[in-house]
């Protein structure tokens, strides 16, 4: 049974906007900064999400910015209480996505919305659609900020959608990097480019909001099959105009296109998830375009990477949390549960456990440091099951007292990671190399029960019935909170 969900980018504005979560934006904008910078104003403040009516220079177009950026919108999108908590949001991503999956559907062209208008050739030309000038200082204009590319396997025919930015570098060319970890970069790298073949590519603006979640999240799956999975019914896919790979039928904007094996064009600078601008202008990937797509009346996604949180790091942060809680599950590991901060930029997550035996801490940390979502994370905090992993004064209280700065604290070196790690040195970023830490916060077992420290708080050491008394009691007392 399919769950409440939003077949399309604009039945999700429609449903933000009756839970006064947009504001919508009647006088023109110029997308030459103005527009990333209220984009960028709104996640620093988590503000409502900003619809674009009228965009300048691009009569007929429109912009969504920070469609996903909160908590908030998040459950709107999964179709709960826009009220839900995080636990509650998580372990309902969790129930739906360990079924089984759910294979897309093909419909005709006539039927999919993202085929109301076609260019192709010459009439293709990247500069007629509103590919905003983000930041300051950016390498160029970022026409994917909140997107997805599909990319499909030559030999398996397994398909991935991921979010790989791309900027405008002339009206047939996009361009940006292809980390060679990523799923994409293990296709591109591993099977196209030794064979100098191109690879063709789609790249997905303003599709529907589980789309781009699971295109986000570390799926095991093919991500069509995944945001099935998330929607409780089959995603709606539409064969391209140039190649065989398939998209949303739904979605506002689709570009098609190859990607080159033998060229490179210089890309960057551009702020990034980190909160700083860190990637140098250099040789990256190429898109070369064949076909541009797109609805009647056009509405361009936009997010803004920086100072946390928009996006990429509240969903990267909530799908690769839940991932390893997953993997922990799968394990037998007694976690009571994981969460990835988002303030981080996704580099630290806390897992809960129940400390069942000595060494749990550096077993949870081999587990997650040796998967494959290794390269997005530095640190791994590990808390008792008391502690609130969603509480960050509990969390800093745990980290704070109960990890010895020396014992508690375990290195490990030559690591994968990023090139886009703030705190890497030039010869880090340029090899994606990364170090990584553990901070065990757990009271050693074998330390005798009359040594082990008491907390001391509201919930541990007052009687229940004075507990139930004083939180009956609490605004008769006088308080409102």
């Amino acid at each position: 049974m399919p769950y409440l969900f939003y077949k399309d980018n604009r039945e999700f504005i429609n449903a933000l906007q009756s839970n006064n979560d947009l504001v919508i934006i009647e006088q023109e904008v110029d997308w030459d900064l103005e527009m990333g910078a209220i984009v960028r104003r709104v996640c620093e403040r988590k503000s409502a999400s900003p619809y674009f009516k009228k965009i300048r220079d691009y009569p007929g177009f429109e912009a969504f910015g920070a469609p996903l950026a909160t908590y908030k919108r998040l459950a709107i999108a999964m179709g709960m209480n826009p009220d839900a908590s995080i636990p509650e949001i998580s372990d309902e991503y969790v129930k739906r996505t360990t079924g089984e999956p759910i294979k897309p559907i093909v419909v005709e062209k006539k039927k999919a919305p993202c085929k109301e208008n076609i260019w192709l050739g010459k009439e293709a030309d990247l500069f007629k659609l509103p590919g905003p000038m983000v930041h300051d200082g950016d390498g160029g204009r970022y026409l994917a900020t909140w997107h997805f590319v599909v990319s499909k396997d030559p030999d398996t025919g397994f398909v991935n959608w991921g979010m790989y930015r791309q900027m405008v570098f002339d009206e047939k060319t996009m361009v940006g990097p292809v980390l060679p970890f990523s799923d994409m970069g293990k296709m591109f790298y591993g099977k196209y480019v030794p064979k100098n073949k191109p690879m063709p590519f789609a790249t997905v603006i303003g599709c529907d909001p589980l789309s781009g979640v699971a295109a986000c999240a570390p799926a095991p799956i093919p991500e069509d099959e995944f945001t099935g999975m998330l929607m409780g019914a089959p995603v709606e896919l539409v064969k391209c105009e140039t190649n065989d790979l398939y998209v949303p039928a739904h979605a506002e904007i689709i570009i098609e296109g190859e990607v080159l094996p033998d060229i490179r064009i210089e890309e960057a600078p551009f702020g990034e998830y980190t909160g700083y601008r860190t990637s140098p202008r250099e040789p990256r990937t190429v898109y070369r375009i064949k076909a541009i797509t797109f609805r009647n009346n056009p509405i361009v996604t936009v997010s803004n990477m920086g100072v946390p949180t928009d996006e990429g790091q509240l969903l990267r942060s909530f799908s690769l949390g839940l991932e390893m809680r997953k993997l922990l599950d799968s394990q037998g590991i007694p976690i009571t549960g994981v969460f990835m901060w988002p303030e981080s930029t996704h580099h630290l997550v806390v897992v809960g456990v129940r400390p069942a035996y000595s060494g749990i801490a550096s077993q949870i940390a081999n587990l997650v440091f040796g998967s494959k979502l290794s390269p997005w994370f530095t640190m791994v905090v590990v808390v008792d099951h008391e502690t609130d992993i969603y509480n960050k004064d509990e969390v800093i209280h745990a980290l704070c007292t109960k990890c010895h700065p020396i014992r508690g604290i375990r290195k490990y070196e030559q690591a994968p990671g990023t090139p886009l790690y703030p705190f890497a040195d030039p010869e880090d970023r340029k090899w994606s190399r990364g170090s990584q830490v553990l901070f065990d916060c757990l009271f050693p077992l074998d330390w005798p029960k009359a040594m082990v420290p008491i907390k001391v708080s509201f919930n541990n050491v007052y009687p229940k019935e004075i507990q139930e008394k004083v939180l009956k009691n609490w605004k008769s007392y006088g308080f409102q909170d």
